[in-house]
Order: structure tokens, then C-alpha cells, then sequence
């Protein structure tokens, strides 16, 4: 016969609530990305920018044998 008192039973586990910790990464997450795009702005529009994309492709011009 099964005794109802001696039953065990898993305890019960609370979840804690992660939705604000799920905001806050994105939130910093977008931070992150809004600062490394406007660094790479300002690098890429100023004379840094210039010489890169010219020595880039002139660099592909030259592998491909047109420059």
C-alpha cells in the first residue's frame, strides 16, 4: 500500500525573472556598436580613410594585373 505521507517530491526551484539582464546586454550592446561605428567613421573619413582605400585598391588592381 502506498503511504502518502512518505512521498518525496522535487523541490520546487524559483526562476528569477532575466528579462531587465536581457535589456541591459542588449543596451550595451548597441552602445558598443554606435561608438565603433562612429570611430570607424571618423577614421575612414579623414586622411587615414583616403590612403587606406587608395592603397587597397591599388593593391587589387595589381593582383588582378591592371594597375
Amino acid at each position: 500500500m502506498h503511504d502518502s505521507r512518505h512521498t518525496t517530491r522535487a523541490p520546487r526551484r524559483t526562476r528569477r525573472d532575466q528579462r531587465g539582464i536581457t535589456t541591459a546586454e542588449y543596451a550595451v550592446g548597441t552602445a558598443a556598436g554606435a561608438g565603433l561605428a562612429g570611430l570607424l567613421y571618423t577614421l575612414l573619413t579623414g586622411g587615414l580613410g583616403n590612403r587606406l582605400i587608395t592603397t587597397l585598391f591599388d593593391h587589387v588592381l595589381s593582383l588582378l594585373g591592371l594597375g
